[in-house]
């Protein structure tokens, strides 16, 4: 299933990001990556679950912050 990003959030180095993407079905989840100068800048998918679904972007963001440490830790900017 085909899904679309909403919006990223990246950590200060941008070098690690979450994605928040809505699906087909008009739910809503998020994937994790990191970009480390060995994969020559590219952006690498490291956690992503296709059976957590949310109701609502915001929800997703919320699931985001519980499950990935550094997004945690950081602290939420204006959108």
């Amino acid at each position: 299933m085909a899904s679309s990003v909403v919006t990223s959030l990246h950590n200060d180095d941008v070098d690690r990001c979450v994605d928040i993407v809505t699906h087909a079905d008009g739910s809503f989840g998020f994937k994790e990556f990191r970009r480390d100068p060995e994969d020559a800048g590219r952006w690498t998918l490291i956690a992503f679950n296709p059976r957590a679904r949310y109701a609502s972007a915001a929800e997703a963001i919320t699931a985001a912050r519980t499950a990935v440490a550094w997004l945690r830790e950081q602290q939420p900017k204006p959108q």
